[in-house]
């Protein structure tokens, strides 16, 4: 069942009595999309994904580095700091195959975004 005609005509219906006229940010332009620059085929799941207020595989990983870094930049027991070398060591590989797999560094999204996401987690 096509419902493009019935919905074409509940927003004719909605523009002839005025329920458009006083929407915020009428008459401004629309919001850059800030996944724009994402590739077509993964801008739909990393939508998805930051509405469920969860982080791409690699993001979240990104982030797991920004911490052990942390940690072993106040750790003072020589175990633990070895501890956490051995964790970040994986965490970076992990970090690199996934990059590589997904070929980030040659789109576009990457290149636009690297630079933000690297201040955001303080590289």
């Amino acid at each position: 069942m096509d419902f493009g005609h019935i919905i074409e005509e509940k927003i004719k219906q909605s523009i002839e009595s005025g329920d458009f006229d006083h929407l915020p940010g009428k008459g401004k332009p629309l919001p850059k999309d800030e996944l724009a620059y994402v590739p077509d085929d993964l801008r739909n799941s990393y939508r998805v994904l930051k509405n469920a207020n969860i982080l791409p595989e690699e993001m979240q990983i990104k982030k797991d580095i920004v911490q052990l870094e942390e940690l072993l930049a106040d750790c003072h027991d020589p175990e633990r700091q070895s501890h956490f070398q051995h964790q970040l060591s994986e965490k970076r590989i992990r970090f690199n195959l996934l990059m590589e797999k997904r070929k980030m560094q040659q789109t576009g999204a990457f290149r636009q975004y690297e630079g933000r996401i690297n201040r955001r987690f303080g590289f």
